[in-house]
């Protein structure tokens, strides 16, 4: 049961023990960075001396020991300069990767214009070896260190305390999403419900095993007696611009970030941005970019990416063809009509991995299916081969897919290919999915598979169309490769 506390504000009777001092994690983790920063691009500039110059200095190379030891400073102030350390990206986004390759072009050019404004020879060889090396070499070191957070931060540990501000409904949303997605490293410590159901006979004591610690004109005292150290304040009207204006500046004391969610939902990136107008912050959302240069763009990186993953993956479809074959005998290829942009129907190609006569099964099968909604899943299906419970789980069968993108059916990273009947029972707002290609990854891919439900499946599918990039692409592609390593959902 909930108690008050020495501020007036109910709270849990073990609130002491969730109660603890601001962590220093986020100091800790910035100071590595800093520190990983300039190792990278010292070790990128020793490399590159070791490898331009011959290994005995004279007194021509002898200044590029110096050099090597001046970047990483350079490197460091750069990052700090164009915000690489900010807080408010650390462990989630790609905007602390842009900002990196975005340092790496910003130093590129301060090296050439202090070269050509104070007419000093540098050995073109020496900066084309450093500059990008040490950003690539930052890139891992960040990469490595952001999964060492997410590693600490699904143990409980390195969170932000976190009141959340809002609706019943969608606090319990909230609280479900950070729960799943812990990396995002946001713990709900209390919630603040309308004053209807934070007292009186319709009080409400938890929401999704979080407590009700006070109403919307308590939330300054809830942060304070809970040690919080953010506030999360959830779209509905009882929250305007006013109430919001007086609670920042009740906790900016304390230095408690303030985060506000818009109703707008699954929709990020550069789409959004801020344009204020006669002192109204108004959130302007541009379309989604569907056609023009970036397309294509995709439309050349799929034909390439595909040729070079078929040239090199060229003996494993060799021994997983003659796999299947030597199984049972049947063929190796399954064909599946799929529907594709905008509606077209087309023949999406697979490694076989049922029984021959898998589809004519099916029917018998139907009082099994383990999925929600529209899919049809079954974790034991006896349709599937032994060849193909180990194609499956490694998502190998997948592969004859890249014909499908080499011919223009598919691409390599979108929505989920699905079935005519599928679509057939698809409403106006799932139907969005159709007018990009489907991919043989997605975040569909990389978020669960068919551990999915429907719902969530449509989530992700209609948040990548509406937020899709070419840096959305490569991210995808490179946690698909842990995704299927965990085969995670896979069956």
């Amino acid at each position: 049961m909930a108690v008050v506390d020495e501020v007036g504000v109910r709270t849990s009777p073990h609130a002491a023990r969730e109660r603890g001092g601001p962590t220093d994690w986020l100091a800790r983790y910035l100071y590595w960075a800093f520190a990983l920063d300039f190792v990278a691009m010292l070790a990128a500039g020793l490399v590159a001396f070791a490898v331009r110059f011959t290994p005995v200095p004279d007194d021509y190379t002898l200044p590029y020991l110096g050099l090597a030891v001046a970047l990483p400073m350079v490197w460091v102030a750069v990052l700090s300069v164009l915000r690489g350390y900010d807080p408010r990206f650390v462990g989630v986004g790609s905007e602390e990767f842009r900002k990196v390759i975005r340092s790496g072009w910003v130093m590129t050019a301060i090296v050439a214009t202090a070269a050509y404004a104070t007419k000093t020879e540098i050995a073109r060889g020496y900066v084309l070896i450093a500059l990008p090396l040490g950003t690539f070499l930052t890139l891992v070191m960040r990469y490595r260190l952001r999964k060492r957070l997410h590693h600490r931060r699904w143990r409980g540990e390195c969170m932000r305390r976190v009141v959340a501000v809002g609706h019943r409904g969608a606090v319990a949303d909230l609280i479900k999403l950070l729960e799943k997605q812990r990396y995002h490293g946001m713990h709900i410590v209390g919630v603040c419900l309308p004053p209807a159901l934070s007292r009186g006979e319709n009080a409400v004591e938890h929401v999704e095993g979080v407590p009700v610690l006070g109403d919307f004109g308590q939330v300054a005292r809830v942060v304070k007696a809970m040690r919080a150290d953010s506030v999360a304040v959830l779209a509905c009207p009882e929250m305007d611009g006013v109430a919001l204006r007086r609670l920042a500046w009740q906790i900016e004391a304390d230095d408690v970030e303030l985060v506000v969610a818009p109703a707008l939902m699954d929709v990020v990136g550069p789409r959004i941005s801020i344009r204020p107008v006669a002192g109204l912050p108004l959130l302007h959302v541009e379309h989604p970019e569907l056609s023009g240069g970036r397309r294509l763009v995709k439309e050349l990186s799929d034909k390439l990416g595909s040729l070079a993953l078929l040239a090199a993956a060229s003996p494993l479809l060799a021994v997983i063809a003659l796999a299947i074959r030597i199984g049972d005998g049947g063929p190796v290829l399954f064909r599946q009509t799929r529907v594709g942009r905008d509606g077209r129907p087309f023949t999406m190609v697979k490694f076989r991995t049922m029984v021959d006569d898998a589809e004519i099964r099916k029917a018998e099968l139907a009082e099994r299916n383990e999925h929600d909604g529209v899919l049809f899943k079954i974790r034991e299906d006896p349709r599937v081969t032994r060849v193909g419970r180990v194609l499956r789980r490694y998502s190998l069968d997948e592969l004859p897919q890249l014909f499908n993108v080499l011919r223009g059916d598919m691409s390599l990273v979108g929505p989920r290919p699905p079935l005519p009947e599928e679509v057939a029972r698809y409403g106006d707002d799932v139907r969005r999915r159709l007018v990009v290609k489907p991919g043989m990854t997605g975040l569909w891919q990389i978020s669960g598979r068919s551990d999915l439900s429907w719902e969530e499946s449509v989530r992700l599918d209609l948040r990548y169309v509406e937020n899709w990039s070419l840096v959305m692409d490569l991210q995808i592609m490179w946690k698909t490769w842990s995704a299927v390593i965990r085969a995670s959902g896979a069956y």
